[in-house]
């Protein structure tokens, strides 16, 4: 796939023609990350860009493995999110940064790690290092886009922490558990019905009674918004939603993969941490 605009090429690297570092990103969250903290010294491609196919599901092609085996650098999700992508850049000499493990979250947990702060701080500074290392030219002017990446990063932790404040404790349930890690930021209770929950954690269908419990829970007044991945629809997220509406149950709708209109992660998830408040209203 494509690069996403201002993201890094169209998806041939050519970094060796024009003096860049070559770097490759699994998904395009990390990617544009992985953009700004390189600024014009880089060159950065992004595997998946788009919100039609989550990274669980995807088949790289011959052609998306070739971009880690050319690339100095390569920035992955991990925590089993993007296993493709993992084994693919281990295979290389790459200087790899794997988000989750930078932070220490291991495999088999929560995967949707851009979503955490502490991901997405522990991950720029492990991209910075990388770059460092594989580029000591522009050592000090990585320090220094890395430096303003945090002053970005902090305006959003603090509009996280003035949102926490209205929304502490509140009950919220969700269709996937995409952004437990934003939610818990915020200090909000995930009463996400435990069947449901389980069935969708081990990526089984739920049962008509998990449904019918979840519809229940909505009903009763005590869920103040539903989280709902509309990349992941389907008949059983049709059925919840629409309960959720007929209880008068706010509606989050969030992506996976970044949106389009977004060109990097702390735009997209400022955006998302506005519309968690607006729900709580």
């Amino acid at each position: 796939m494509a690069g996403m605009a201002g993201c890094g090429s169209n998806g041939a690297n050519n970094s060796a023609d024009t003096g860049k570092l070559e770097v490759v990103a699994s998904i395009n969250q990390w990617g544009s990350v992985a953009q700004e903290l390189g600024g014009e010294h880089v060159d950065v491609t992004n595997i998946m860009s788009k919100t039609n196919v989550e990274a669980h599901d995807y088949e790289p092609t011959s052609r998306d493995i070739a971009k880690f085996t050319s690339a100095k650098v390569s920035v992955v999700n991990g925590a089993d999110y993007d296993s493709w992508a993992v084994k693919a850049a281990q295979s290389t000499k790459a200087n790899l940064v794997n988000a989750a493990e930078s932070a220490g979250i291991e495999d088999g947990a929560n995967p949707h790690v851009w979503f955490s702060s502490k991901v997405r701080v522990a991950a720029a500074d492990a991209i910075t290092a990388a770059y460092q290392k594989a580029d000591p030219d522009h050592s000090d002017e990585y320090a220094e886009l890395n430096k303003a990446w945090h002053s970005k990063e902090d305006q959003l932790e603090a509009k996280i922490h003035e949102v926490a404040g209205t929304v502490k404790g509140l009950k919220y349930a969700a269709t996937e558990s995409v952004a437990w890690y934003l939610a818990d930021d915020l200090t909000m209770d995930d009463s996400t019905p435990q069947g449901y929950a389980q069935a969708v954690a081990n990526e089984s269908e739920p049962t008509p009674s998990d449904i019918k419990d979840f519809q229940d829970e909505l009903k009763q007044g005590g869920i103040t918004m539903l989280i709902f991945n509309s990349q992941e629809a389907s008949a059983a997220t049709d059925q919840i939603t629409s309960a959720a509406k007929d209880a008068g149950v706010p509606i989050v709708d969030l992506t996976e993969q970044m949106p389009s209109e977004y060109s990097n992660l702390l735009d997209w998830m400022g955006a998302l941490v506005d519309g968690f408040a607006a729900a709580a209203k």
